[in-house]
């Protein structure tokens, strides 16, 4: 009844921004907290009808528009110019080629999620050997599995590092948590914030006025003014976040002294990668303990493997659909993709790649797509696999400069690293920041890690434990990894639920008004924590 109202509610006032974005916040609880299978697909189900259905019309004539001022740029379609920063000839291949030494671990994970999903809601709903219904994932768009771990932790009973009831003992506040991770920086000898930055930025949700919440940081390119803005909550997530959002200011910072035009990072992916690089560090038991937020660390391969899969739960499962989001717009924007298949493509990606499936049967007369932000305000998302992608290659670069990891020692694993006050290792990712666009990613690379590619087997590295542990159990279990379906996920004929007067037709539902006011109306819908 609660997720019926609320899309009603999101029907009837779609025209304000700012009621959507509260909308985050009760469709997410629904779909973190909710095991009801009906109440999950009607949620999934609407918002896509309230949202991707309208956009269609007007993201044809933006695919237009877009392409037209790509190539006013010198380039074929608006899909080359996106990938024009990362200077490579060959960036495609390279993701794919990323990709495939990903699959193996993400497939093993899959499985074993597939048969907790399946003991959860049984086999009538989640097959033996099928793709998972997307709607079962605790994310609108099951691009983190994080909200299944209490479905899917390893083993009951033991210890799930969450630091929030002592960070509520202790009396945090959220300018106590910002002021925590300043003096993690502080630790590894990098700048420390400036006094714009405690003045300036919002780091708690006003009393007096509505804002989007989302988190973000802001260069205002004057050499001191550099703010966050969040809506802090105090919780070891938002402690994380809060780390990411400073992440980005340090590197404001470190390359403040470029030419302006040099100022942002290496590749649109390295700025993300900075933020998350120093969550890896904060987010181990070794780190809160340091810091006094936890009593004793439960070193133990049981509550390793627990770390591990709550890890993997946010990582891993990211990866297949940061890696697809693109690879749709390229083939659109291009044209490979015709317009009469636009959402059925998409499927065939979320299928093949991701193995998912949705709820219910889609067809063209949806569009699937545009239920996700960054779809209609065209915010390249490549970006965000690479960052993953190379994290883990900082990581462990400045783990073994702090002497944190050695591949050699089994008592130093990558995935209990901190770097915290290793100035050494604080020099290295200095030296990495300070360099901003002003050289190719290649070299700044090479300046941190050696080596001048991307590189994914790091990532297969830090989850070596985890990895071997799943492939034990699906073993153990007689689980199929892999997908394989029958069934017709997306079709060009007419959407079933036509007969049962639901909206119909995408015109049915395309609000008058120009291209502008439809994407600025979307801004904000749903953000993921990605950005």
């Amino acid at each position: 009844m609660c997720s019926t109202l609320i899309l009603l509610f999101l029907y009837n006032n779609l025209l304000d921004p700012l009621i959507t974005t509260r909308l985050q916040s009760d469709l997410t609880r629904i779909l973190r907290t909710s095991r009801d299978y009906g109440e999950l697909q009607h949620v999934w189900k609407m918002w896509r009808h309230a949202s991707g259905r309208r956009v269609r019309d007007h993201y044809k004539l933006f695919v237009r528009l877009a392409n037209k001022a790509a190539k006013l740029n010198g380039f074929d379609n608006m899909g080359d110019m996106w990938l024009y920063p990362y200077e490579s000839d060959t960036f495609r291949e390279d993701m794919e080629e990323l990709w495939g030494q990903l699959r193996p671990l993400y497939q093993q994970l899959h499985a074993y999620v597939r048969r907790k999903l399946r003991e959860q809601y049984g086999e009538q709903y989640v097959s033996k050997r099928g793709p998972i219904p997307a709607h079962l994932l605790g994310n609108m768009w099951s691009q983190s599995w994080n909200e299944v771990y209490s479905i899917a932790i390893p083993y009951q009973g033991k210890s799930h590092v969450d630091v929030t009831p002592q960070m509520v003992q202790q009396n945090y506040t959220p300018r106590k948590m910002f002021e925590l991770s300043d003096e993690f920086f502080g630790s590894l000898n990098l700048t420390k914030m400036p006094p714009e930055f405690w003045t300036e930025s919002i780091i708690e949700k006003p009393k007096e006025r509505d804002i989007i919440c989302h988190a973000s940081a802001w260069d205002f390119c004057n050499g001191k003014d550099f703010r966050v803005k969040q809506c802090t909550v105090v919780t070891m997530k938002d402690l994380i976040t809060v780390h990411h959002e400073m992440g980005h200011i340090e590197y404001y910072l470190q390359y403040k002294h470029q030419p302006e035009v040099f100022r942002t990072g290496s590749n649109p992916g390295f700025h993300e990668a900075v933020g998350d690089v120093l969550a890896l560090s904060v987010a181990t038991p070794k780190h809160l303990a340091k810091v006094g937020l936890l009593d004793e660390v439960h070193d133990d391969d049981e509550a390793d493997i627990n770390f591990l899969m709550n890890m993997a739960l946010d990582k891993i499962t990211f990866l297949p659909f940061g890696y697809l989001m693109d690879n749709w717009r390229w083939d659109v924007f291009s044209g490979k993709t015709p317009e009469k298949d636009w959402n059925c493509a998409w499927w065939n990606l979320r299928y093949n790649i991701q193995g998912i499936k949705p709820p219910v049967q889609r067809s063209e007369f949806d569009f699937d797509p545009g239920a996700k932000y960054h779809i209609p305000a065209n915010v390249p998302y490549i970006r965000y696999f690479v960052s993953y992608v190379v994290q883990f290659q900082f990581h462990k670069a400045l783990c073994m400069k702090a002497g944190q990891y050695d591949p050699q020692d089994p008592s130093k694993p990558l995935h209990k690293c901190d770097i915290y006050q290793s100035t050494e290792a604080g020099n290295a990712l200095g030296d990495l920041l300070k360099l901003g666009s002003s050289v190719k990613w290649p070299e700044a690379m090479a300046a941190l890690t050696g080596g001048r590619r991307m590189d994914a087997s790091v990532i297969r590295e830090y989850f070596k434990p985890l990895e071997t542990w799943l492939m034990n159990d699906n073993q153990k279990h007689g689980e199929f990894v892999g997908w394989e379906t029958d069934e017709v996920l997306c079709t060009s004929d007419g959407p079933r639920e036509a007969a049962t007067g639901e909206p119909s037709s995408a015109t049915t539902l395309v609000p008058a008004g120009p291209l502008y006011l439809l994407l600025f109306l979307l801004m904000g819908l749903l953000l993921s924590h990605r950005s």
